[in-house]
């Protein structure tokens, strides 16, 4: 009997690719668009969250929401309150509380570090985006300090400013 020849597998792409985007990190499972708004963010830091199984697959789902969520440092632990994580349909009675405060995971040093920062006036923990990481959910935290109104307008202007201003070069290499 003949032997079969080996299949050549095109070099730069990977044998078993992964059908999701957002299980395979190429895509953010949820971000919090409205904290660049709202805050200067300062510093960021990646952590882990503790999650059950039905909470898992709803932000595989993208069934998740930061929007008014935030961190909070107590007694040495971590915690994200107030994220929306959406029920997972499939699991019926064992589904898990939306609004439920979850344990981020982080080292001591990291605690103690954003412990110290969140006590100084005028700053809080923000999530700015949850995503995978090796099958892992990860969550994005960022030391942030509050806009005020006129902060906010002079954000927008400068926006606008640099756009007309690219939009001002772009035109000038077409001509």
């Amino acid at each position: 009997m003949a032997r079969k020849a080996p299949q050549q597998v095109e070099s730069g792409k990977p044998k078993h690719p992964r059908r999701d985007p957002v299980a395979s990190g190429e895509r953010d499972a949820a971000q919090n668009r409205s904290a660049g708004h709202d805050y200067f963010l300062l510093e960021k830091f990646e952590t882990g969250i503790a999650l059950r199984g039905t909470e898992v697959k709803s932000v595989r789902d993208g069934r998740a929401n930061l929007k008014d969520a935030y961190g909070l440092v107590e007694k040495g632990e971590l915690f994200l309150l107030n994220a929306h994580i959406g029920p997972y349909g499939p699991a019926a009675m064992f589904n898990h509380e939306s609004r439920r405060s979850r344990k981020l995971l982080a080292h001591r040093s990291e605690i103690q570090r954003l412990a110290s920062k969140t006590q100084q006036k005028g700053l809080t923990l923000i999530p700015t985006r949850m995503y995978f990481r090796n099958g892992r959910v990860k969550v994005e935290i960022a030391v942030a300090r509050g806009k005020q109104l006129w902060d906010k307008r002079e954000t927008e202007r400068r926006r606008t400013a640099d756009k007309e201003a690219r939009e001002a070069v772009a035109r000038s290499r077409k001509s």
